[in-house]
């Protein structure tokens, strides 16, 4: 197929750009070439785009870990991407050469669908061109992952789930990776769903974490509308590459609440389930506790302990304790190494007295 040409210098215009950090992985010396095919692009495909106009977004978070402030005229590299955000954008893995949505700061280029009402309109971009190797293939995020096995894997793993966004995930993961850190453990980190970015991801590595990976270290920018195989199968890999690591345990955060297609699909999958040592649940309220605790046990899962926005209330915390039977630990008390060895402890169904990584 004859593509339209690019006049200027693909390597230079590409040198010359930002390249954000979902694509922290990919090798910059691939891209020496670019085509405008825009109909056939995939999820996880690199996009170099010039920005236009400022919205919602008015930075790119960089594969350095550092946020630029973007600017009309900006040039930015950036993977095609769907993505879920309840509290900004819906959008699809959509390409229009006249002009783009930039859906997530760390790297998601697409077609929003649907904003939240508090939230400016997307910043937009002018695609310039799909980037390519010397052979004219396009750059995906899929040649670029993790070494290792996508074989079953035995170190305990807890996964951290909750009610929707901003319910509190994050922060109990790396709280809960802290305590099992300081209580002599070599945890893992990891991030199985969501869209590529540095926050969560940083989150991690504060914690002393001794291994941090998210999905886009398995080649997938966002997991939206991504299929449940594809998804598992990332996970499997993050959990080898933890385990050749030498972690002892993994924490494992699941994006967005239990009513997000992708997450209520991998809480129902029953080998996900088999693989499972324990559940932590973040959430905002009694309420809130009592429904998650009550859709989870009917997924088969039985939850090891509450946490998040209803942590803060001794109130809140005493009401979902006494309506789901289960334990409300605080972000103090997660980082607290005891603590986090009971959750473990709990999770995998050992006595207190048994040891895990010491006393």
């Amino acid at each position: 197929m004859t593509l339209k040409a690019i006049t200027n210098d693909p390597i230079t215009l590409l040198s010359n750009a930002h390249w954000c950090f979902a694509a922290r992985r990919v090798d910059q010396a691939d891209a020496v070439s670019l085509h405008q095919n825009y109909s056939r692009v995939r999820p996880g495909d690199l996009v170099l785009a010039r920005v236009l106009e400022i919205g919602q977004h008015r930075g790119i978070q960089l594969r350095s870990g550092r946020r630029a402030t973007l600017f009309p005229g900006d040039l930015v590299v950036m993977p095609c991407g769907a993505r879920y955000a309840p509290d900004q954008f819906e959008g699809v893995a959509e390409i229009d050469p006249s002009g783009t949505d930039m859906l997530a700061g760390g790297g998601c280029l697409g077609r929003a669908r649907y904003k939240n009402e508090r939230v400016r309109s997307a910043t937009r971009v002018l695609p310039l061109g799909c980037v390519a190797d010397r052979h004219g293939q396009t750059l995906n995020l899929e040649s670029y992952v993790l070494d290792g096995t996508t074989a079953p894997t035995s170190v305990p793993l807890i996964a951290v789930v909750g009610t929707s966004m901003n319910s509190g995930k994050t922060l109990a993961t790396a709280k809960l990776s802290h305590g099992l850190r300081v209580a002599g453990l070599r945890v893992g980190a990891i991030k199985a769903t969501g869209t590529g970015s540095f926050g969560d991801y940083h989150q991690y590595q504060d914690s002393g974490a001794h291994f941090v990976a998210d999905f886009s270290d398995v080649g997938m920018a966002t997991t939206y509308l991504a299929p449940i195989d594809r998804i598992k199968a990332g996970i499997w890999r993050l959990l080898g590459a933890a385990e050749s690591a030498g972690c002892d345990a993994v924490v494992m955060e699941i994006a967005d609440g239990l009513l997000q297609e992708e997450t209520g699909a991998l809480l129902r999958d029953p080998e996900l389930r088999e693989r499972l040592s324990g559940l932590v649940f973040a959430c905002g309220d009694a309420v809130a506790a009592q429904g998650g605790v009550a859709m989870l046990r009917s997924f088969g899962h039985e939850v090891t302990a509450l946490t998040g926005m209803l942590s803060c209330s001794p109130m809140l915390s005493s009401e979902a304790s006494a309506a789901t039977g289960v334990q409300v630990l605080t972000k103090s008390e997660l980082a607290e190494p005891s603590e986090a060895l009971s959750v473990l402890r709990a999770a995998c169904g050992l006595q207190r007295s048994d040891v895990i990584g010491g006393d």
